[in-house]
């Protein structure tokens, strides 16, 4: 791709209306000093001197897509509690839009606490109910009404209820019928109900364990097989599967290519994947093909893994070094 195509196509997100589905959440975190056992058990005492809650789940995936220069709109339920409360000033702050944000009595808002002292994570505490939502109806016609002019629908699962077997069925369908591409980050418990949509991107646990299959991710043709199953299975456009340090694949009607990790990098940790569900939305929006999409996104799992925390990636960063690749 030539410099000028490529800024082309980045300048572009700025026009874009993205629909984030899925389950979202505030994660919260404790920093602390460990400098004596308890007595009260055998376990360490934590002294809290930070805390802090950010956005989690698809509302992480949403501020992805804000930051490249979009709009996203999330469709998500968030529980009629405190933590709701602080989940819609959690989006205000960011300057996020919450007219797809219900609120739902029979469910707490998903928290995940994490306990950090001496650099590393201590204990994890989640606050969350995953039954499916109730809302089912009131949802559909939620998402139904902010469906104008939307560019590209990102489903994001996280086994927390928002995306339930008919929720999934009538978003792609609905998609479909308007010419609306749709991709897919899945977990486990639905993950063979994603049928016709344009890309599925699972990691490598993901699709081992929705296929119940075992193949050698460092072999090429193991890894070709397993995806073309998957893309047949669902009758998907493109399977765009993370591989942690080996990068990212794509099987698709184009054929099969494996874009290694640039730099090394771990590409879905941290909230890589959601940097790389985000930048594919908007590439698939903009018709790019299957290949740019992989290494794009790959790029982007892998500028997001150098920095600390969870960060969304920079647009004009990520425009700098695809430049550079290409």
């Amino acid at each position: 791709m030539k410099k000028s195509e490529l800024e082309q196509i980045f300048s572009s997100f700025n026009n874009k209306k993205v629909l984030i589905v899925g389950d979202a959440m505030i994660d919260a975190y404790m920093w602390g000093n460990i400098e004596r056992m308890s007595p009260e058990a055998p376990v360490p005492v934590v002294d809290i001197n930070k805390l802090e809650s950010r956005l989690g789940g698809a509302a992480n995936c949403a501020l992805n897509v804000k930051s490249l220069g979009a709009n996203p709109i999330l469709c998500t339920v968030v529980g009629n509690d405190n933590n709701g409360v602080k989940f819609e000033e959690l989006m205000k702050e960011s300057s996020l839009s919450t007219e797809g944000m219900l609120v739902c009595s029979d469910r707490k808002t998903t928290v995940k606490t994490r306990v950090i002292s001496e650099g590393k994570q201590q204990l994890r505490l989640d606050e969350e109910d995953k039954h499916p939502i109730i809302i089912e109806k009131q949802f559909l016609n939620n998402f139904k009404e902010l469906l104008n002019n939307t560019d590209v629908i990102i489903l994001q699962d996280y086994n927390k209820g928002v995306l339930t077997k008919k929720i999934i069925s009538e978003v792609i369908l609905i998609a479909k019928n308007k010419g609306i591409p749709t991709i897919v980050d899945p977990k486990n418990d639905n993950f063979l109900e994603y049928k016709g949509v344009d890309i599925f991107k699972p990691n490598l646990k993901e699709i081992k364990d929705g296929m119940k299959i075992e193949f050698d991710e460092k072999n090429d043709s193991e890894l070709e097989k397993a995806t073309s199953d998957l893309r047949k299975k669902l009758s998907a456009k493109g399977i765009l599967l993370t591989l942690s340090e080996r990068g990212i694949c794509i099987n698709s009607e184009e054929g099969f290519v494996h874009t290694p990790a640039y730099g090394g990098s771990v590409i879905d940790v941290s909230g890589a994947g959601d940097t790389v569900i985000s930048v594919a939305s908007l590439l698939l929006s903009e018709g790019v093909n299957f290949e740019n999409i992989s290494k794009i996104s790959s790029l982007s799992g892998g500028i997001v893994c150098q920095k600390v925390g969870v960060v969304p990636i920079n647009r004009e960063e990520l425009l700098t070094e695809s430049i550079k690749i290409f």
